[in-house]
């Protein structure tokens, strides 16, 4: 058996644009560009990056959701992209979503415990599905004689545990969170933050953590994949990326951060970027970082850096990463 419960190929997503009467191509958004991920057995692999650099997209491909323009997703060995519609379904069982917006995944006119037990239905569920969705509402810490209520009845919070206990009723073994908790309040993010490593250990999940905050990521990842603009530029172990990043953005993202410590705020150096997210639709020739690296040199605009290793499964695609000294400015 593989270390590796899920991996991607080669993976691309190009949108094509289209304009006119005959609503012809005039060419294509790269939402995702080339990645290559895997994701170990029991990990939390967690895509970060800006808004617009692809994670959402590529979840979406991970379990597809939408067709890929090119590439291969295998789940368990398996290329899922070659499946059939009827074994597409059952694979669905093993992998599971879970949505941004709590409020927008569940349907306002259906109880709680209907919108719980609709995965149980449609996969043919042979036991008792009140007893077993309440059960599931005491495992994501809500009370079993919730099971009645509408969702507008529950905080934002309570709200992301409904479709946390919806998303794990089938006991997949992949969870996919697509930012769970960027509209909880701080106090309820550690809430759900927590519980989400709960689950994973008690049912031994893999989950895929998608997130634009390194804050909550330190928290729950295993190792932390970085995006930007379609690719992925950086992978390691979270705390590796976390005291050594290689590639420049991720250094600069880092450095974002605030830190609970007034004085060591004050004492960092900060990395400020530069402009804006280059448009998917026409990005930067070369490097794609390049336009916004305060390290760029005119080789950066010619060549596309590789994801290579520097040292002990860190990966980065950088011509001129960050050195030891640089990486020891910053202050945590």
């Amino acid at each position: 058996m593989s270390e590796y419960l899920l991996e991607a190929r080669g993976l691309k997503m190009h949108f094509p644009i289209r304009s006119g009467i005959l609503r012809r191509t005039q060419g294509h958004v790269r939402a995702v560009d080339g990645v290559d991920l895997k994701v170990r057995r029991g990990e939390t692999l967690a895509l970060v990056g800006e808004s617009g650099c692809g994670k959402s997209t590529l979840a979406r491909l991970l379990l597809r959701l939408v067709e890929p323009t090119q590439g291969q997703v295998l789940f368990e060995g398996d290329n899922i992209l070659a499946y059939s519609s009827a074994r597409m379904v059952r694979a669905r069982r093993e992998m599971q979503l879970v949505f941004q917006d709590p409020y927008a995944s569940l349907n306002p006119r259906a109880t709680v415990g209907r919108s719980i037990a609709e995965p149980l239905r449609i996969h043919g569920f042979d036991g008792d599905l009140t007893d077993r969705v309440q059960e599931l509402l005491g495992l994501v810490g809500l009370n079993p004689e919730h099971y009645d209520r509408y969702p507008h009845e529950f905080s934002g919070g309570q709200r992301q545990r409904v479709g946390i206990a919806r998303a794990i009723a089938l006991n997949p073994k992949l969870l996919i969170c697509d930012e769970p908790v960027s509209a909880l309040d701080v106090s309820v993010q550690a809430q759900i933050v927590t519980l989400l490593q709960d689950l994973q250990h008690k049912l031994d999940l893999t989950c895929v953590f998608i997130s634009h905050d390194l804050s909550v990521v330190q928290h729950i990842a295993d190792r932390v994949a970085v995006m930007y603009l379609g690719k992925v530029v950086e992978i390691a172990e979270r705390a590796k990326l976390y005291d050594a990043p290689r590639h420049p953005y991720t250094g600069a993202l880092l450095s974002a951060v605030p830190v609970p410590d007034p004085v060591k705020e004050r004492q960092r150096r900060r990395a400020v970027l530069t402009g804006d997210l280059p448009s998917p639709a026409a990005p930067p020739a070369g490097c794609a970082f390049h336009p916004r690296c305060p390290r760029a040199r005119a080789s950066c605009a010619e060549d596309v850096p590789r994801l290579e290793t520097h040292g002990d499964g860190h990966l980065a695609s950088c011509f001129f990463p960050l050195s030891p000294a640089e990486r020891s400015a910053r202050v945590s």
